[in-house]
């Protein structure tokens, strides 16, 4: 049990050692949004912006203390798309279902 336990502590440092990715973008459809990059460490969040008035959607890496307004932030890899990825909704389920088991 305790090497699961390891193994678990290794895979998330390992995931967050390895920076934010999220959808990058300026379009006018969200679902054309395709184009990812790794942020750089000063930002922990991936943010959407439409601008009211506009046919315009932008997208890309943020820190927690810009997100305010119309910025929608969120955290989590590729978080900012239009639509939930199936990977990160697997993982999600996954690591919820491992803690209540094991804690």
């Amino acid at each position: 049990m305790m090497q699961l336990y390891g193994a678990l502590i290794l895979f998330m440092s390992l995931t967050t050692a390895s920076g934010l990715r999220c959808y990058t973008c300026t379009a006018t459809h969200p679902k054309s949004c395709t184009d990812t990059k790794s942020c750089p460490v000063i930002f922990n969040r991936c943010f959407s912006l439409r601008v009211e008035g506009y046919d315009m959607v932008t997208k890309g890496c943020q820190t927690s203390l810009a997100c305010v307004g119309a910025m929608k932030c969120c955290e989590g890899n590729l978080c900012n798309s239009a639509k939930p990825t199936g990977a990160s909704v697997i993982l999600l389920f996954a690591s919820s279902a491992i803690i209540t088991l094991f804690l």
